[in-house]
């Protein structure tokens, strides 16, 4: 396909040779006749004599040698170290010698996975799904940021004035597990994720247990029918609040089913996972609180900007709210 700027399409390249071949035209004449250089004119002409209209169409640029091209054995020794220990371009070419972007011309060349796109364990191409409807599958997890003191921690005020504010605000009935560190406990972060519109739910609550987990879940599937969603199914971590009788029995009294994800497989559960990260990047760690408090407060605007306003990349740049049209005060 011609580029942007040529002068000739090969419909207009085929009319000057023509003129040039069969009607003899000069190539002055018919280079000013099709505003392009007599070279130009000349080149058409001669690929017109030799094969006719075929040799209107656009040829490869690329040269027939490349001399300084990387190797054959060098390649093959690059592909070898992608395969076996699935590094990146630095550490290959850090291994063998050579430069960064030249390995990676060669994995491009070769056609091999990116890495965000492999499982490191097996090195397999990790297969993503969605479901087809909200409320097939909801995931659920807890995240544990630890408490900011009053004051501000080390993120503002760095670490000796941090930990003083730390220590003067322990709670008093956590001991210390580590010498000289102050034990603020931690915030659990019960949350609640839809598949198919990634849909959040998410309380700040005091621990994870499974008398409070299966609260927040009773709370939450309220939230979803609220949205017009029926849950089917919800897949967790093997955590102790979800391997009890009363967690099962939570879910089997409201038709669900529940599915525990594989040990060490995060990935299964993978949409709560990276929920669990915009979290943090977003609003734990988004800028320097001063307090618990003033954190906590600035958690329901979030989560109503994630839903309704924030456009999530798995959905073409729409935020949540879109996938489902029952949401209340989607359009607030």
């Amino acid at each position: 396909m011609s580029h942007r700027n040529a002068p000739l399409s090969e419909t207009g390249r085929l009319r000057l040779a023509r003129c040039v071949v069969e009607a003899g035209w000069p190539l002055r004449r018919a280079a000013g006749r099709f505003q392009v250089s007599v070279s130009t004119a000349s080149r058409w002409a001669g690929r017109y004599r030799e094969r006719g209209e075929a040799g209107m169409a656009d040829r490869s640029s690329r040269p027939l040698r490349s001399p300084r091209r990387t190797p054959t054995r060098t390649e093959r020794r690059i592909v070898k170290v992608r395969v076996l220990r699935r590094w990146g371009p630095a550490r290959i070419a850090g291994l063998l010698g050579l430069v960064a972007s030249t390995v990676h011309r060669v994995l491009v060349r070769y056609g091999l996975a990116r890495l965000t796109w492999l499982d490191r364990a097996t090195g397999r191409v990790v297969r993503r799904y969605e479901h087809a409807g909200p409320g097939d599958l909801v995931h659920v997890d807890i995240k544990k940021p630890g408490n900011i003191p009053d004051g501000g921690g080390h993120k503002i005020h760095r670490r000796q004035a941090g930990g003083r504010n730390s220590s003067a605000h322990r709670d008093p009935t956590r001991t210390r597990k580590v010498h000289g560190r102050p034990n603020l406990g931690y915030s659990y972060l019960h949350n609640a994720v839809d598949d198919h519109s990634r849909l959040a739910n998410t309380e700040i609550l005091p621990d994870e247990t499974k008398q409070t987990a299966a609260a927040f879940w009773t709370r939450a599937q309220a939230f979803f029918q609220a949205a017009g969603i029926t849950v089917k199914r919800v897949p967790t971590d093997n955590s102790s609040c979800y391997r009890s009788h009363l967690w099962r029995d939570t879910l089997a009294d409201a038709g669900i089913t529940h599915k525990r994800t594989r040990p060490y497989r995060p990935q299964t559960n993978g949409k709560v996972e990276r929920f669990n990260r915009t979290l943090l990047d977003e609003w734990a760690y988004a800028q320097p609180y001063t307090s618990e408090t003033q954190r906590r407060e600035a958690l329901p605007p979030w989560l109503h900007t994630y839903n309704h306003h924030r456009g999530h990349t798995a959905l073409g740049g729409q935020p949540p709210a879109t996938r489902v049209p029952n949401l209340t005060g989607q359009y607030s």
